[in-house]
């Protein structure tokens, strides 16, 4: 038996909420911009091919490819005009989906549902239903179907899938990846993080080490040195500029920390970057 389904299933019930659920087809005006939700959800591929944005990486779908995007994670659907994309979106609140496919990380994962398209459409198209043709009974229809739909998700994935409530410290470690994602510019320290999320500092940078990988000073380098990046790329900015402006200290301290992330230093990063335009 998969330990995943035992761990889910007898220990405790999978007290999740859904919050909507959508069909969708690709249209000639379709404007796909990222976006994130504060709930999960789950992108269901009826037919089309496409590519879904996450993250930063740009990952190649196809029909029955179930897409699982944890909250706060920033998203979107590029679909080919050649075979137009219709999906289904669901979101989720209150549970987070971890899965051990190294491809992918904590905050979203991709599988393919072709053997078991029946189920998992059904599934979808009746929650669908329910949640358009509301009644009496409806709400505990739409309680019932989740539960069982993410049973057979875990039951009918080819490697682990894990279901399980929000912890309290995802939430914290979410809300602080949103606050370096936007004031990384800004003078931010531990205490100052520490402050905000009424954590202790010490057991914050465990938490956040255990949510992203990467102490919560390290993500905001290396958030500063993706804009640099950007600005390297797309300004002319010099390096004493760019440095003010995503919030570095130094000019010095800005070349040390881009050459740690990146390999080499802004300037060379410039110039190569020029070449290949």
């Amino acid at each position: 038996m998969n330990n995943a389904i035992a761990q889910n299933t007898n220990d405790q019930c999978l007290l999740g909420k859904i919050l909507y659920v959508t069909h969708s087809r690709y249209e000639g005006d379709w404007h796909s911009t990222p976006h994130s939700h504060t709930s999960a959800e789950l992108f269901y591929v009826i037919s089309g091919k496409g590519k879904f944005y996450v993250e930063g990486r740009y990952i190649d779908i196809q029909e029955d490819d179930l897409i699982i995007v944890n909250a706060y994670t920033e998203h979107t659907e590029l679909s080919k005009e050649s075979s137009p994309l219709e999906y289904i979106a669901a979101g989720i609140e209150g549970l987070h989906f971890d899965s051990d496919d190294q491809r992918f990380n904590s905050n979203f994962s991709v599988h393919n549902y072709k053997a078991y398209k029946n189920d998992i459409l059904f599934y979808l198209k009746t929650l669908l239903y329910e949640m358009e043709h509301r009644d009496n009974y409806s709400q505990q229809c739409v309680n019932s179907l989740l539960q069982i739909m993410l049973i057979n998700m875990i039951r009918r994935t080819d490697i682990s899938l894990n279901v399980s409530p929000v912890k309290k410290t995802i939430k914290e470690c979410v809300f602080i990846e949103n606050y370096i994602n936007t004031h990384f510019k800004e003078d931010i320290d531990l205490d100052k993080l520490s402050e905000i999320s009424f954590l202790n500092k010490y057991y914050l940078v465990h938490a956040f080490n255990q949510y992203r990988g990467i102490s919560p000073m390290r993500y905001l380098v290396k958030r500063r040195i993706n804009e640099a990046k950007f600005l390297l790329e797309t300004t002319t900015h010099n390096m004493n500029e760019i440095a003010n402006i995503i919030g570095f200290s130094s000019q010095n301290y800005f070349t040390y920390a881009f050459k740690r992330e990146i390999g080499c230093s802004p300037r060379i990063y410039r110039k190569q970057f020029l070449k290949i335009e």
